[in-house]
């Protein structure tokens, strides 16, 4: 019997990606036993990856990593459509790549794929980088602080995102935990 699949979407959000990391490998550990974890790499994650040192983590721990050639390769769309997937996860997301989903705009690999799961109805699990209005502090690879303000026009993406079917706002890496609970429950 084949295992589910999950398509786990990097895209070039350097903000919580080293914690989207941490709580990953933890589900890979747990759950790699009962779920295929298939890594989507946006052109921009795969800078990001680069620049903060963790793309050999992520080759080592998961067994199919794909980097964005263009819109449909890898055809990660067709497949999430297909159903091939029970979910999709883009953690974490950038802001660009909230507002492509949220306008309907699929002309990279992760938000066409993102929306032609939507029309499938896969759920949709997105961690955006920015989530609320405001100063926030995030942290460079070489753990210098940069502060950032979120603007409002950001947010409201990722609210426009909230009020779609099966589409599902998280706002901290750690809740990615609970999305496994909920469709792999022991």
């Amino acid at each position: 019997m084949k295992k589910p699949k999950v398509a786990w979407a990097i895209t070039g959000a350097g903000d919580k990606i080293l914690e989207t990391l941490k709580f990953m490998l933890e589900i890979q550990k747990n759950y790699g036993d009962r779920v295929d974890i298939e890594v989507f790499i946006s052109k921009s994650g795969d800078q990001v990856v680069k620049y903060y040192g963790i793309s050999s983590d992520i080759e080592t721990n998961f067994d199919k990593v794909w980097v964005e050639i263009n819109a449909n390769a890898t055809f990660l769309a067709g497949n999430i459509q297909l159903g091939k997937y029970e979910c999709m996860l883009i953690a974490p997301a950038t802001s660009n790549t909230v507002a492509k989903i949220a306008m309907r705009m699929g002309d990279t690999l992760i938000s066409n794929a993102a929306i032609m799961g939507q029309k499938a109805d896969v759920p949709m699990y997105i961690l955006p980088s920015d989530v609320e209005e405001g100063v926030t502090i995030t942290q460079l690879p070489d753990g210098k602080d940069l502060k950032i303000t979120i603007r409002k026009e950001d947010v409201e993406h990722v609210e426009k995102l909230a009020k779609m079917y099966e589409t599902y706002i998280i706002k901290e890496p750690k809740e990615l935990v609970g999305v496994f609970e909920k469709h792999f429950p022991k």
